[in-house]
């Protein structure tokens, strides 16, 4: 961290001073301290104002109020304002803007308006940054820098003939040869093979399937173009203002882009989320989310740099957060490794497609319910600063590889509904009712730390990754994998015998034929009238050595195997051929659990709705029910009421607590 920023946990939000008179600065900056406000982020859409024209510059304003920050004692996350090139640059190029499969050039007029091979844009972001960076590098104020903005949010691909050549360049390097690419691509079905790399295009909208390793070298080049656009940008900030840390506000589990790669280009890890208050299970999604946003930096804290106080404005019907949900949502991220609680957007806008987008100013000023609250949350806040930096250890880990999600959601597969996080939620779900802590890591990654490994679906498994998985297993780790995995390797090619490919002595099995469930039906596992029952996919499995857990109990499958368990070396390995939801999945994964000893966070188990947390040595209780709960806890502190707390808590509707517990409570 650079010496400017803060102590303890961040608090406040995006800023978008160009919006209002400068005369509304000076309130802002009073009402930003009589929140508890440490930090906000500005000059996100600020491009237009500092460069309102090709060779006119004005950064009169921006100092201004970057001085004003600094003598209110306001750190800075200064944007660097790329995500919305300004009119005059794309009048000036036309091939700015990106063009989509079907050959239609996207309009200025809404935000993210750039194709990420054009190089007028890159040139001209260059610029900018650079400029910012000399000018307040050493800046008071400024604690972080804050690259673009949510990249991929609105165009994650563009398909002009400068990306084209950008991604002729990128399959040079890739595979060196045409006919290295002709081999991986598979180019002998259909009559596809290309004499040189000048005939490649890329997969535009085609009259039949595209190339399947097309469309996922493709996506990894997708991934690629904006990661490159980000690099620029931060060589150039530490070029020129060394120590001050970058971040890029992440979008939670996003599939366009592998944070795994773009999380080695960045100090501090942020994200923007945005669960539904009129969904009562969107909790769950959001601690999924926020697990993956601290996995991504090992562990370390990470920012939620942006969040609705109540309402959005862009889904077709925005349900405001009732009277202490936004509190406790935002708990529920410190409790998951957050380090800052920050919010889009301070002042609510009165133009713009965002007007009607909450903030902790809203448009009815400090007479508000929503100030109110703003008010009292920032001053919990600092209550709980002496949990920033703390961690949390977990004995479990779930496998997330974006090559393998990109692959699993190709085209002319034995069927659509298999999508990574559809097949994700229910395991986690299953994991999060269960009060066990779970971390996310990227395929190769070393497992030993964990004692149980969950791998929901890896359909594109790599035979070095394998060995991985293989040597934890025999090491004496356990393992748990999902279905329609270790079926294709890193070009799309169907691994040789079958599914599940490299994974095939480890588990013990090997997949007869895939058996996809038709929508709207269901196939029982296990004996009883009681027993789960599977949807979207089953598989004939065929034993190897592994013993049958659980059978199919009707359809075309009945008697086969369904669920099996395999002892290999040290450890052992189970494999599921069916997609179960959470309450069917959650026996499964019990017997696995108990053979790791892999231990929930609480030993009596929290009623249904309240969440239990530990980072280091503070215990998060929170309610996500409209009713009084009754709950297990530890001894200790409540730093939230200062009262002491013994081994049960009664919590209040969507009440929370945060108990400093004794160093010897497990």
């Amino acid at each position: 961290m650079s010496h400017h920023f803060p102590a303890g946990i961040q608090y406040g939000g995006d800023y978008n001073p160009e919006q209002w008179p400068e005369e509304t600065w000076a309130e802002d900056v009073k009402l930003m301290q009589e929140a508890g406000v440490t930090m906000v982020t500005i000059g996100v859409f600020s491009w237009a104002k500092i460069q309102p024209d090709y060779l006119c510059w004005e950064f009169d304003w921006l100092d201004r109020l970057m001085d004003l920050f600094a003598a209110h004692g306001i750190a800075v996350d200064l944007a660097t304002g790329t995500a919305s090139p300004p009119a005059w640059l794309v009048r000036l190029d036309e091939d700015v803007l990106p063009v989509t499969a079907d050959g239609v050039r996207l309009e200025f007029g809404s935000r993210q308006h750039y194709c990420p091979s054009s190089s007028e844009y890159c040139k001209a972001a260059g610029k900018l940054v650079r400029k910012l960076a000399k000018r307040y590098a050493q800046h008071p104020a400024l604690a972080l820098w804050h690259i673009h903005n949510e990249y991929g949010d609105h165009v994650t691909e563009c398909f002009c003939p400068a990306s084209a050549a950008r991604f002729r360049e990128w399959l040079k390097r890739r595979y060196t040869t045409v006919e290295a690419l002709n081999h991986a691509w598979g180019t002998a079905f259909w009559s596809q093979h290309y004499g040189s790399f000048k005939q490649i295009e890329p997969p535009r909208t085609a009259p039949g399937p595209v190339n399947p390793t097309q469309l996922l070298d493709w996506r990894r080049f997708c991934s690629y173009a904006l990661l490159r656009l980000h690099r620029m940008e931060r060589e150039i900030l530490r070029e020129h203002s060394p120590g001050v840390p970058v971040t890029t506000n992440f979008m939670s589990m996003f599939k366009a882009l592998d944070y795994w790669e773009w999380a080695r280009h960045e100090e501090i890890v942020s994200d923007d989320a945005y669960p539904d208050p009129a969904d009562p299970a969107s909790y769950v999604g959001a601690a999924l989310n926020y697990d993956l946003m601290r996995s991504l930096k090992g562990g370390k804290p990470w920012l939620l740099l942006e969040q609705a106080p109540s309402a959005v404005s862009w889904r077709p019907v925005n349900v405001p957060k009732p009277p202490g949900l936004q509190r406790l949502w935002s708990l529920q991220a410190l409790s998951r490794g957050a380090d800052g609680i920050m919010y889009f957007q301070w002042r609510q806008s009165r133009a713009g497609a965002e007007k009607f987008h909450s903030a902790l100013l809203p448009h009815r000023g400090t007479a508000s319910r929503g100030w109110q609250e703003t008010v009292r949350f920032g001053a919990e806040l600092k209550r709980l600063a002496e949990v920033a930096g703390s961690r949390i250890t977990a004995q479990a880990a779930i496998v997330l590889d974006w090559d393998s999600w990109w692959a699993l959601e190709g085209t002319d597969h034995p069927s659509e509904r298999m999508r990574w996080r559809e097949l994700l939620r229910p395991w986690y779900e299953a994991l999060h009712a269960r009060g066990v802590a779970v971390d996310f890591v990227p395929p190769h990654a070393d497992l030993t730390p964990y004692r149980l490994v969950l791998a929901p679906n890896l359909y594109l498994l790599r035979a070095e990754h394998a060995g991985r998985i293989a040597a934890y297993v025999h090491g004496g780790g356990h393992l748990v994998c999902g279905p329609f995995s270790g079926v294709v390797d890193e070009h799309d090619h169907l691994h040789t015998g079958g599914a599940p490919g490299p994974l095939r002595q480890v588990l013990g099995v090997v997949v007869d034929e895939f058996w996809p469930i038709p929508d709207g039906e269901t196939v029982r596992v296990g004996a009883g009238a009681d027993a789960p029952e599977a949807s979207v996919w089953s598989e004939w499995l065929v034993a190897e050595g592994a013993e049958t857990l659980l059978s199919y109990a009707s359809g075309s499958l009945a008697g086969q195997p369904a669920v099996t368990r395999n002892v290999w070396g040290r450890g052992s390995a189970r494999y599921l051929s069916c997609h179960l939801d959470a309450d069917a999945l959650g026996p499964v994964l019990d017997g696995a659990l108990t053979e790791a000893e892999v231990l929930p966070v609480l030993d009596g188990a929290p009623p249904a709705g309240v969440e239990a947390v530990r980072r280091g040595p503070y215990l998060f209780l929170l309610n996500h029910t409209d009713r009084e709960a009754d709950t297990p806890a530890l001894p200790g502190t409540d730093l939230l009421s200062g009262e002491q707390v013994h081994d049960r808590l009664r919590l209040g509707p969507l009440g929370a607590a945060v108990i400093r517990t004794a160093p010897s409570e497990r």
